[in-house]
């Protein structure tokens, strides 16, 4: 099963003779063995399931999915994108660390690392991805432990130049964690290009369908920790909370994963609903299809917006004169990257909103990503607690707009735009 059509229907559950076709949801707390041996024996980190707050059979069989998707040698559900990124830096980091982020990131996340996680003593460097070699080098410091990006930036739509940042974090022995949520690995996966940890929101696009919140984070299992050993301690040295184990040595190229179960699910909990994977991994099962409706869509949306007086900016990748295009036809499939659009609204903030409110078939909601067409002002939705200079740094202009192209008819779509257009120049 190479292909990514086949796995998206096929990895992560294969039923034996007369077990359900499909993967059932284990919805109970708990698991019972028959002796206190074999419970004993999932204390000292045996193969098995003891309490679902750290492990379960639906949500393990859904990231083994994603996992195969991304090429990566194993992954982990958590409850939301957001506790997947948190999760994925803060395995490896303590108070009084650093790490570097690309600073074009989704608001949510640029809050997450900026506010949340210094209250925390972890403190973050962001760097324009546009800036060149030496300045990303300047930002290191001794106690840096990882690099993130985004591999196509929400919402700016800036295309990873995953090889750069590899080559320039892997210089300092810092781990490469890329958020890949808006291509998936159905367009882009990173692992091919030396990124060594991947992280998503499974709300988005492989849930597909606004029913469920998610995340996953997959490794690589690439990065040598004890290449590393001292950087690294939580992974090479024993874990006194789990009876000595080392992580890096005792589950080798798992032992990132298994730290994020054992210590992290165990103490703060981000545990995904069994029934909430279930929901993901249908999802999964059409993926492929839609990711290729919605790239359809939104190249000819794309276009049609560009040629529009009443609009002042398009980025979009799939479009030949987009800053991003060379390195999205460098990572991406075919060079197709999301059924996300940004663009302007010539007229400033004032004009976009109106053009927002003029809208019929598409709907402002708090989200993006699934098969309907759906619209937001980040300005004054998910980057409203930025100041003016964070948002220009985000790459979020005040007359930017959020567009989420559905799997909708396309003509349906661009009628939709136009009247909203003519509306908000009236």
């Amino acid at each position: 099963m190479s292909h990514i059509e086949t796995l998206c229907v096929q990895a992560g559950y294969t039923p034996k003779n007369g077990e359900p076709r499909i993967l059932p949801i284990t919805q109970s707390t708990t698991y019972k063995y028959d002796t206190n041996e074999a419970m004993a024996a999932l204390f000292d980190l045996a193969p098995g399931y003891m309490y679902t707050r750290l492990s379960n059979p639906t949500c393990d069989a859904v990231a083994a999915r994603i996992a195969a998707l991304e090429g990566g040698v194993g992954g982990v559900l958590t409850a939301s994108g957001q506790s997947a990124n948190f999760f994925a830096l803060f395995n490896i980091m303590q108070a009084g660390d650093h790490f570097i982020s690309t600073s074009n990131i989704y608001g949510g996340t640029f809050n997450l690392f900026g506010v949340t996680m210094k209250k925390m003593g972890i403190e973050v460097t962001f760097v324009d991805p546009n800036a060149d070699d030496e300045t990303f080098h300047k930002a290191f410091r001794p106690n840096t432990k990882a690099f993130f990006s985004e591999s196509v930036a929400n919402p700016s739509l800036v295309v990873c130049d995953f090889e750069r940042f590899v080559k320039i974090a892997h210089e300092h022995g810092v781990p490469v964690i890329v958020d890949n949520t808006f291509p998936t690995p159905v367009n882009c996966r990173p692992f091919e290009y030396g990124v060594d940890i991947v992280t998503h929101s499974t709300t988005k696009y492989m849930d597909g369908h606004a029913a469920t919140v998610g995340g996953c984070i997959v490794d690589s299992g690439n990065f040598d920790w004890f290449a590393h050993a001292d950087r690294y301690p939580m992974m090479t040295t024993p874990d006194d909370s789990y009876h000595g184990v080392t992580y890096a040595k005792d589950f080798g190229k798992m032992g990132y994963l298994v730290k994020i179960t054992a210590q992290l699910m165990r103490d703060l909990g981000s545990t995904p609903a069994p029934q909430n994977a279930f929901y993901i991994n249908l999802g999964l099962e059409t993926l492929a299809l839609r990711m290729e409706r919605h790239v359809q869509n939104a190249q000819k949306v794309a276009e049609y917006l560009q040629k529009d007086p009443r609009v002042s900016f398009v980025s979009f990748p799939g479009l030949k004169s987009d800053p991003g295009y060379e390195l999205a036809q460098k990572y991406m499939k075919n060079g197709e990257t999301c059924g996300v659009i940004s663009f302007g609204v010539k007229g400033g903030r004032e004009k976009a909103i109106k053009f927002m409110n003029a809208l019929k078939l598409a709907a402002i909601v708090t989200h993006v990503a699934d098969v309907r067409t759906c619209v937001l002002h980040p300005a004054s939705s998910t980057h409203r607690q930025l100041s003016d200079e964070q948002l220009i740094a985000c790459g979020v202009a005040p007359d930017l707009v959020r567009l989420s192209v559905g799997i909708e008819h396309v003509e349906d779509i661009i009628a939709d735009l136009d009247q909203a257009l003519a509306a908000a120049e009236a």
